[in-house]
């Protein structure tokens, strides 16, 4: 195990390094000049963009600005934004309250996703099997604008049982109207791979076997089929995490949510580079080892799979 988690740490580094190096070159090469950009529609002064391109090193060639750029993220270092602030107090303000929006979809979409997949797989082909599959099949097919704006004009506006905008990120009960529409669309697909795998494995071999043994029911779907079914769907959980991160700058908006999402699209549009490339750089860093973390989670759910 230790040796595997070695050779998957080593591997890391030349995709960290390339996808770092992608996103780098991405905001780079955009069109227009952001030093440029920041006196508008007003007449620049020369000098004043010389000494800010300077500043921030734009003008070097673009290969030295990347290497500086790697060697000060190695010491910590992400870069100041064109506002003079260090772009670490900025994430650093930012992702806790992304990380608690998306570990309150998280728990949402694994409660509701594998309960209601659970739910049909031991109905399959029965009335509560179509209803979950037309229940999830019409979320899927809906953009998440749409159900963030309908959850918040039935829940919020209209019921009055939860607020319309998050004032106060360390309350739970605020988080829960921008966590449940995060977290709509991977429930949808939860509960449909769930389903799946359970109608599918209730057909197999060992689970006659356990009947034939007659063992509790209970035991039967609890331990042996359930453990055997979330396989796939831890998969699907670990790749998911990544997304619930990035798919928050759209929810972020329409509840006011000030994280990782709303600093992203503010970056965008004033053209801060070293804003937009450290956010991403960390969204890398936690999907890599998110994705390590689900590789030795197989061998917990499967004795069968060994690392060596």
């Amino acid at each position: 195990m230790g040796r595997y988690v070695a050779r998957r740490l080593l591997q890391m580094i030349p995709v960290f390094i390339g996808t770092t190096l992608i996103i780098f070159l991405m905001v780079h090469v955009l069109p227009g000049d952001p030093i440029r950009a920041m006196w508008g529609d007003k007449a620049a002064d020369p000098a004043q963009v010389a000494s800010l391109r300077h500043e921030f090193g734009l003008d070097k060639p673009l290969w030295q600005q990347y290497i500086d750029y790697m060697v000060d993220l190695f010491k910590g270092d992400f870069g100041k934004t064109f506002g003079g602030r260090q772009v670490s107090e900025e994430m650093g303000m930012a992702f806790p309250v992304t990380l608690r929006l998306a570990a309150v979809a998280l728990t949402i979409e694994i409660i509701v996703g594998i309960g209601l997949g659970a739910w049909a797989g031991l109905r399959a082909g029965r009335a509560a099997d179509t209803g979950v599959l037309i229940f999830t099949l019409i979320v899927i097919s809906m953009p998440v604008f749409v159900l963030g704006y309908l959850a918040r004009f039935i829940f919020a506006d209209e019921l009055g049982w939860l607020p319309p905008n998050v004032q106060d990120s360390m309350n739970l009960q605020q988080l829960l109207l921008p966590g449940f529409v995060l977290a709509m669309l991977s429930m949808a697909y939860v509960a449909r791979l769930t389903r799946t795998t359970f109608a599918e494995n209730l057909r197999a071999d060992y689970m006659r076997t356990a009947l034939a043994k007659g063992l509790p029911r209970r035991r039967i779907v609890g331990v042996h089929l359930l453990r055997n079914s979330l396989i796939p769907v831890v998969t699907f959980l670990g790749t998911d995490v990544g997304a619930l991160v990035g798919g928050a700058v759209v929810t972020e908006g329409i509840f006011n949510v000030q994280g990782v999402g709303n600093l992203l699209f503010k970056a965008l549009g004033q053209r801060e580079g070293t804003t937009i490339v450290g956010v991403v750089t960390i969204f890398v860093l936690v999907i890599l080892l998110i994705n390590l973390l689900v590789d030795l989670l197989y061998a917990v759910l499967d004795p069968r799979i060994r690392y060596a």
